[in-house]
């Protein structure tokens, strides 16, 4: 509020009295203290206004920061994206590479069955055709390594797309979030509702962690198991083969239903395969259910005497009769010519025997198939209970 100074009386007549100038004297006062009065006004006023724009300086260096962290995240992601391609186009090289691997193993094992024989007669030569067994049991073992590793990568490269998408979803919410707060910003709502701005801000975060986890998911599950074997908590591992294919299976309206007893089912080995035989496990029922009126896939773990049993069944056409024994096979398959490499489920049947477990299928003519694994309770878990 302006103060309007009051006018001194008029000293010019020679009749001025000592109240009159009294009077004069306290007004001038009155209007001194309140010239102070706007004076320290101001200079407070001065000093807020200094205050927000220091605020809104580091505001906006949080801000660089910040952008400058999703610029590196999205570089990574890129790059990795491209891995991928890469891998896949490599893929059908090391396919037709592995049928002439199996094709040479085959030869190989003709070969020992000779040596053996031979060994009968030529006893002096035993120590020389027991050293080739072994380097040939090795070499078989490479081979099986390398195989499970492609059967890896093949599906990995299935998985890119409900991945891409997945990851599609988190990095829209982050320009969403970051959007919102710029908005908040610009229209100088920094200093009356930061807390507003903060929330944006940490909800472009849990984003920006959801992807690096998807990102750290797949990277995990791409590189090559390590040898030594650790205890595997199953329901965690189901869920997460569940997690890769969910993208797939929605856009392909089959719905899953998953029935765990127990969230604490442990068993010996390792993880990362593990979650290759289920993520082949719903790969193959996936493309069950590719012509299946009722699509629906059922997941059951549960806890039998000292075995864990994880079901998977689907509600597609089945198993033609007859071929139950076979589908273990390599590049056996009954997808049509150019749908399918034969691998998955041979894979699958030699990690659950590293396992000490056991793997079968249950064929329910025009109900679907029906895959179940056992694998032995971790020694631990079992006494505990």
């Amino acid at each position: 509020m302006d103060v309007v100074p009051q006018q001194p009386p008029s000293l010019d007549s020679e009749h001025v009295s000592l109240e009159e100038l009294r009077r004069a004297y306290m007004a001038l006062l009155e209007e001194k203290e309140q010239l102070e009065m706007r004076v320290q006004k101001s200079e407070e006023r001065r000093r807020a206004f200094i205050h927000i724009l220091s605020d809104l300086t580091a505001m906006n260096s949080k801000l660089a920061d910040q952008r400058k962290a999703m610029i590196h995240i999205l570089a990574d992601y890129e790059q990795d994206r491209r891995r991928l391609a890469r891998q896949t186009e490599r893929l059908d090289n090391s396919r037709r590479a592995l049928l002439h691997i199996l094709q040479d193993s085959h030869k190989s094992n003709l070969r020992l069955e000779n040596s053996r024989k031979a060994m009968i007669h030529i006893m002096s030569d035993l120590k020389d055709t027991t050293e080739a067994v072994r380097k040939r049991e090795q070499e078989l073992r490479e081979k099986q390594e390398q195989l499970v590793q492609a059967g890896k990568l093949a599906t990995l490269g299935e998985l890119t797309t409900g991945v891409a998408h997945e990851l599609n979803n988190p990095l829209n919410n982050i320009g969403l979030f970051v959007g919102n707060a710029i908005d908040l910003i610009e229209l100088g709502m920094a200093d009356t509702e930061p807390e507003r701005i903060l929330q944006e801000l940490h909800s472009a975060m849990q984003q920006v962690r959801k992807a690096t986890e998807i990102i750290s998911h797949l990277r995990t599950f791409g590189r090559a198991a390590p040898v030594s074997w650790e205890p595997v908590n199953v329901p965690q591992v189901v869920q997460r083969s569940i997690s890769l294919m969910r993208e797939q299976l929605r856009l392909r309206q089959i719905e899953v239903r998953i029935h765990l007893h127990s969230e604490d089912l442990v068993v010996t080995g390792n993880a990362i395969q593990l979650e290759q035989v289920f993520i082949n496990l719903l790969t193959n029922a996936r493309d069950a259910l590719s012509g299946a009126k009722t699509k629906l896939i059922t997941i059951e773990c549960k806890q039998v005497n000292d075995m864990v049993e994880v079901s998977v069944a689907d509600t597609g056409s089945g198993i033609p009769p007859g071929l139950e024994q076979r589908i273990f096979d390599p590049f056996f398959t009954t997808k049509e010519v150019g749908t399918g490499t034969g691998l998955g489920l041979s894979i699958t049947y030699g990690i659950i025997k590293e396992h000490r477990g056991m793997i079968t299928v249950q064929n329910r003519p025009g109900s679907g198939a029906l895959f179940l694994v056992q694998l032995p309770l971790r020694a631990d878990d079992s006494v505990g209970e």
